[in-house]
């Protein structure tokens, strides 16, 4: 690929983010990932994981998440330009409505094998997922995608919404029994990030006004508690359960740091829907990811540590690919917020470390996960799991401000990468 850090950039002062050469190369890198992926289109339905070189590998349990992220990421590809994209966007929607969908009960379940739900729950964030798919299929065009929109909020409104606590509950057998009293952060933030994109694609204020809610519990409430991190787990009344320990991928103990550099992104996204009302969204959104960079980032080895303990400390000292991802996003947003060297050095710093480490130069995609010697290893994960997180790192640099990217990368030159 093109390099990426480009000495003429440093030399110049120019922000990488409009430099021509770096965002050439950025939408080149997105290119390669949509071109990898791609392979992981079943023709008999739905998507597989894939191993390194883009081969299937077999018997993988098809999982909610992969499927509507497989949708979104090729919406925004279909926005950005890439051809066939809009094949891919039908193939998930028809699968998800195919498969997942439960037509007695209502809702999406977690996890097919074959024909048949072989992980029948119906979890908020798997839903929280379907409502992104959807509102990024409509905003790409796809006209069936409004009504599965639909189908799916009225799901998260009735089932999962708790007004008392202005956020989602996060797990319920198939039939809507109680699965447990489990009260999730993960769950809640893509549902902000969901949310926030179905009021870009709809103007539906409700989506905004939920979004808020969400986020005025965690920033507001929590994260000041908290020495501005992001506990994970909480009990039915909402307070945090600090001994809770689930799925060593999506419920680890503690605090991720990487959900911070996310949240933060998303704050600034909502605050600049709303008009950027005065207030200290800036500020919040800057401690969150200012904190989370202190707290994890491998001063050795470069990366993140994956997970924190009480009063920041390090608990989980493996180094995922997707919190990296996390950070370039927030860190472009801040540059576009008031470019501050220093973040425009973090910046730099991360796509440096992702370039000599995580992306896979030769087949495309990003490694996911590092030994202690920045060596590539598969205890984690098997294969490259997906494309979302990655694909939103070199994209989203794209688009010119904080809310509506779909619009920005609709502008996209797809030569120069430069907006029209």
């Amino acid at each position: 690929m093109p390099d990426i850090l480009t000495d003429s950039t440093a030399e110049t002062g120019t922000l990488w983010i409009t430099d021509p050469g770096h965002r050439a190369a950025l939408l080149y890198e997105a290119r390669r990932q949509f071109d990898f992926f791609a392979a992981s289109v079943d023709p008999k339905g739905g998507f597989d994981t894939l191993d390194f070189d883009g081969k299937p590998l077999p018997g993988q349990l098809r999982e909610i998440h992969t499927v509507t992220r497989m949708v979104h990421s090729y919406a925004l590809a279909q926005m950005a330009g890439i051809e066939d994209a809009e094949q891919i966007v039908d193939h998930g929607l028809s699968y998800l409505l195919s498969h997942h969908r439960d037509p007695v009960h209502g809702g999406f379940v977690w996890g097919v094998q074959g024909d048949a739900p072989a992980d029948d729950r119906k979890l908020a964030y798997g839903h929280a997922f379907v409502l992104l798919a959807a509102a990024s299929a409509i905003q790409a065009g796809h006209a069936h995608a409004e009504a599965l929109l639909d189908e799916v909020w009225q799901v998260l409104d009735e089932q999962y919404w708790e007004e008392d606590h202005g956020l989602f509950a996060d797990e319920w057998n198939r039939d809507w029994t109680p699965f447990s009293t489990y009260r999730g952060m993960n769950a809640n933030m893509h549902s902000i990030e969901a949310l926030l994109t179905a009021y870009e694609a709809t103007g539906r204020a409700v989506f905004l006004e939920r979004a808020g809610r969400i986020l005025d519990f965690f920033v507001n409430r929590i994260a000041p508690a908290e020495g501005w991190r992001l506990p994970e787990h909480y009990d039915a009344n909402w307070q945090v359960d600090r001994a809770y320990s689930g799925n060593p991928m999506f419920r680890p103990a503690g605090s991720t740091p990487g959900h911070s550099f996310e949240l933060g992104r998303l704050l600034l996204q909502y605050w600049d829907l709303r008009g950027r009302p005065e207030g200290d969204a800036p500020q919040n959104a800057r401690r969150l990811i200012e904190q989370a960079l202190t707290d994890s980032w491998n001063t050795e080895r470069g990366g993140f540590a994956y997970t924190l303990g009480d009063g920041g400390t390090v608990a989980i000292a493996d180094r995922y690919w997707w919190p990296v991802t996390e950070a370039i996003g927030g860190m472009a947003a801040l540059v576009k917020l008031d470019a501050r060297p220093e973040d425009e050095a973090w910046y730099r710093r991360l796509w440096g470390f992702a370039h000599a480490h995580l992306i896979d130069h030769d087949c495309g995609g990003w490694f996911p996960e590092l030994d202690a010697n920045n060596k590539t290893v598969s205890n984690q994960f098997m294969g490259k799991p997906d494309i979302y997180h990655s694909v939103q790192a070199a994209l989203f640099p794209l688009a010119a401000g904080l809310s509506r990217n779909a619009a920005d990368l609709k502008r996209l030159d797809p030569q120069t990468a430069a907006l029209r």
